[in-house]
């Protein structure tokens, strides 16, 4: 008695996944026709960056405060 597990071990997928790999490949070529849409450039936005430096900025300067302070 055949194993009905292993109907044809190169075609049957049993959980769909190598047909599901296979969309995603697709899809992320754009889909069957091989076309891809132009992918939108990402914003720029300085406003973490900005708050970043000035924090550097303003750490620096205190301990410079600091040491000026303990030393005169």
């Amino acid at each position: 008695m055949a194993n009905p597990h292993q109907q044809n071990p190169e075609s049957y997928d049993p959980a769909g996944s190598t047909q599901m790999f296979r969309a995603f490949v697709d899809e992320g070529q754009g889909g069957p026709s091989g076309r891809r849409a132009a992918a939108p450039a990402p914003a720029r936005s300085s406003g973490p960056r900005a708050g970043l430096i000035a924090g550097v900025i303003a750490s620096i300067v205190v301990v410079a405060a600091v040491v000026w302070l303990a030393l005169g």
